[in-house]
């Protein structure tokens, strides 16, 4: 406890009431100027304060407490000579939680002091267990999105290796579309879900024929047909889970493959038409395609692969966000060489 009193006397009876079992001995300052160094240097659990005192008097008292302590003032019994009533309802307006008049009784002050301190002292217990439970919470929240970016990889990665691929590519392509989003102001968290629900985007090559998904020549006019509808069987495996992350990764699925001129498919929607989602991961997913090597095709160089997406802004790519993509090439190349496939072992 702290006691602020400028009378020495006052000191002493206080000090001498509240010399009981349940209390530790109370800090005595008679100068209310130290009341900032008092606070940094220890925690209290109730202060006992006179109004009237020179240099700073017990109004002054209650601002410092209130700036210096913040939410977590401790409680404040004022203990003065002045009984009028005025006083005292300022007193509480002004942030005390109790009111004495001197002269006090000693055996009143410790039981005011005693229930006040127990109040304080669960109040700050149970917001020591809010904070701990909300650490834990977000801690296991962590946990959850991290299971969840996990999951979404793994189920991308196993369609890409019936597509000849190493899996890399999901994971350059989900971090590339989470960049581009970041730097077209998309929040932390559209962000951090964009990069759970983008690697799921082709899930539905998992129902193409190996004949054909395989196939290292052209598709013939059935063959492409057949192609196509992975973009609508991805949508629909992920569209009959109740889930915002899994929701948003059946419209990548069903919409990555439109075009910003309306020639896309499955649905040859157009422009703003197109879910912003399935616009970003269009040219984050042909970026990298475009500098993977393919069993119909070789890798092209980057600078190849940046003039192409440069040349289809609003054909195939709305054009803002390959203005962003022309911006975080150098970063972009970053996240390829993070995730670059394995190499491959010699004959």
């Amino acid at each position: 406890m702290l006691v602020i009193d400028d009378d020495p006397a006052s000191l002493h009876l206080t000090s001498r009431a509240l010399n009981a079992p349940a209390f530790d001995p109370p800090t005595l300052v008679q100068d209310a100027r130290r009341l900032r160094e008092v606070l940094a240097a220890d925690a209290f659990d109730l202060v006992i304060l006179d109004m009237v005192m020179p240099h700073l008097d017990g109004w002054a008292v209650l601002e410092q407490l209130h700036e210096v302590c913040g939410d977590h003032v401790p409680p404040v019994l004022v203990v003065t000579g002045d009984t009028r009533r005025s006083l005292q309802v300022r007193a509480l307006r002004a942030g005390a939680c109790d009111y004495l008049a001197k002269p006090f009784d000693p055996g009143e002050l410790v039981a005011r002091a005693h229930r006040h301190v127990s109040i304080h002292r669960s109040r700050s217990a149970l917001r020591r267990q809010k904070a701990l439970l909300e650490s834990l919470v977000q801690q296991r929240t962590v946990q959850l999105r991290r299971s969840q970016l996990d999951i979404a990889q793994l189920l991308g990665r196993a369609a890409e290796y019936r597509d000849n691929e190493t899996g890399a590519h999901i994971l350059r392509m989900s971090h590339a579309s989470t960049l581009l989003a970041r730097r077209l102001g998309w929040s932390d968290a559209d962000c951090e879900q964009l990069l759970s629900a983008s690697p799921l985007h082709d899930i539905g090559k998992i129902a193409i024929p190996d004949r054909i998904l395989l196939k290292p020549g052209p598709l013939d006019a059935d063959e492409w047909s057949l192609m196509k509808t992975h973009t609508t069987t991805g949508a629909a495996i992920l569209s009959v889970a109740d889930n915002e992350t899994l929701r948003l990764a059946a419209t990548i699925a069903l919409n990555h493959h439109e075009k910003w001129d309306g020639s896309g498919y499955p649905n040859g929607r157009a422009g703003r038409e197109i879910p912003p989602a399935a616009r970003i991961v269009a040219v984050a997913d042909v970026f990298d395609a475009l500098r993977s090597a393919r069993p119909y095709k070789p890798a092209w160089p980057t600078q190849r692969a940046v003039e192409q997406i440069r040349a289809q802004a609003g054909r195939h790519f709305d054009p803002e966000v390959v203005a962003v993509f022309l911006e975080t090439v150098d970063e972009l190349e970053a996240i390829g060489s993070r995730f670059a496939d394995p190499a491959l072992p010699r004959p």
